[in-house]
C-alpha cells in the first residue's frame, strides 16, 4: 500500500481546497412582480419570463 514519505502541509492542503468553497448563485429581480429568482428561468412568484406570463402561476396565501 503506498504511504505518504511527508506529512503534506497546511498551506499545501489549503491551496488544494481553496477551490471547495460555496459559491453564491446569481439572482435577479423580476422585472413583473420585483421578486428574487434564478436568471434565464421563469419566475415561480408570478410566472412571468421574456416579458410575457409563460406558465400560470395560483396565488399563494
Amino acid at each position: 500500500m503506498a504511504v505518504p514519505k511527508r506529512k503534506t502541509s497546511r498551506a499545501r492542503r489549503d491551496r488544494r481546497r481553496s477551490h471547495h468553497a460555496l459559491k453564491v448563485p446569481g439572482i435577479v429581480e423580476c422585472p413583473n412582480c420585483g421578486e428574487m429568482h434564478l436568471p434565464h428561468r421563469v419566475c415561480p412568484n408570478c410566472g412571468y419570463y421574456k416579458g410575457r406570463t409563460a406558465v400560470a402561476v395560483e396565488p399563494t396565501r
